[in-house]
């Protein structure tokens, strides 16, 4: 195992270092001197015994892999010190698993720093857990809600196949165009959606890969007359503000985005590279809309994953992600 002969330094394996997240999440390691990154062979990163020797010799683990190999992973572990992030969906809705967005509520927060097994958000989740969270929480959404959200997508949420197909120069057209997909309301994200929302019923959603890398949009449209409590947009928005109030990462912007979006487009790429998330409430007080921007790969993915693991290690959840 290649790493600092500091002791003192917390150990660090990723396992699926080489995917799109793993990459990201060993990038914004750069520079920081408080770590020992424990790197496989590359012949052997996909050998049992040689994952699960790796595993159980680190402090903390990543797991960047698709579900089933997430869950064989965590059956791996024997050390019973070692402390497993999952950026993979398969332990979001579990409930002896922290859900890893700090920013949601304490309770949250509290949760993730004395866990032993966080499951990173996905990153629609991430989006549309900001917007509906705190309304059911402040009673504006009843649980029996009926929601619905709209999205779009850089295409690097897709995975290596799906980078490399948009990333081709002999592309078929159907890749210059936004591409709606999950038509059949079966997105992997929704069962998080709801679980963690606190709604009673998934919403109806509708996301949108288009043609850029990183970022994305992640609406939802409110009609006044539906809500249980019959409330104002600037109500709403001071709602949302108060929530958030503190907040390193996420913010509430100005009433319509009148400061941030002077000709009216929200670009949703804006937030590429960072871990920041904006949240903004536009409309009257008849029809709301709540959009949530953010970096698919960063608050939705690698930065995320990176402010886990700091407020589990109990140091500054800024670190390495400014």
């Amino acid at each position: 195992m290649e790493g600092s002969d500091t002791m003192e330094k917390v150990k660090i394996y990723i396992d699926g270092q080489e995917g799109t997240t793993g990459l990201k999440i060993v990038e914004r390691f750069n520079g920081r001197d408080d770590i020992e990154l424990l790197r496989i062979d590359e012949d052997k990163r996909k050998d049992p015994d040689e994952r699960k020797k790796f595993i159980n010799a680190s402090d903390f683990t990543f797991l960047c892999l698709p579900d089933a190999a997430s869950i064989e992973a965590v059956s791996m572990v024997e050390n019973p010190n070692v402390r497993i992030i999952d950026a993979s969906t398969a332990h979001r809705t579990n409930p002896q698993w922290a859900y890893g967005f700090p920013e949601l509520s304490r309770e949250f927060r509290n949760n993730i720093k004395n866990s032993k097994r966080v499951a990173v958000p996905g990153c629609y989740a991430s989006g549309f857990n900001s917007i509906v969270y705190p309304l059911v929480k402040e009673g504006i959404f009843a649980p029996y809600q009926y929601v619905t959200s709209y999205a779009v997508s850089g295409y690097s949420g897709a995975g290596k196949k799906g980078i490399a197909q948009y990333e081709d120069e002999n592309r078929a057209k159907e890749f210059d165009a936004p591409r709606m997909y999950a038509l059949a309301q079966n997105h992997k994200h929704l069962k998080e959606m709801q679980a963690i929302s606190g709604l009673s019923y998934p919403p109806m959603f509708n996301p949108m890969v288009c043609d850029y890398y990183a970022g994305m949009i992640v609406a939802v449209p409110i009609v006044r007359r539906t809500l249980a409590k019959r409330t104002s947009i600037k109500e709403i928005h001071e709602v949302l503000k108060n929530h958030y109030k503190g907040e390193h990462f996420v913010k509430v912007m100005s009433m319509g985005g009148e400061e941030e979006l002077p000709n009216g487009f929200m670009t949703a790429n804006a937030l590429e590279g960072t871990n920041n998330m904006q949240i903004f409430v536009s409309g009257n007080d008849e029809q709301i809309l709540i959009c949530s921007r953010l970096d698919n790969l960063g608050k939705g993915a690698s930065g995320a994953a990176v402010q886990c693991l700091n407020i589990m290690m109990g140091i500054d959840e800024k670190t390495g992600l400014e």
